[in-house]
């Protein structure tokens, strides 16, 4: 699995070289779609992502954090 939680994406695929180029994919078609529609400003802004000298910054991760969980089927 490859994710990018800047941009609340995520792929997967059998092998991580597979994620990867998933994941490129999905962040190219991801920027063109926002771009045709005129929405780019108002995705990112909604993200957390913040325009700079009109560079836009992705948010600052605080942190990290795997949780596991044991799920019991009935």
């Amino acid at each position: 699995m490859d994710e990018y939680t800047a941009l609340d994406l995520s792929t997967s695929a059998s092998t991580y070289k597979k994620a990867q180029t998933r994941f490129s994919e999905i962040v190219e078609i991801f920027f063109e779609e926002l771009s045709e529609m005129g929405t780019l400003d108002v995705v990112l802004k909604d993200l957390g992502w913040q325009k700079i000298k009109s560079n836009w910054q992705p948010p600052v991760v605080i942190s990290n954090y795997m949780q596991s969980t044991n799920l019991s089927y009935a």
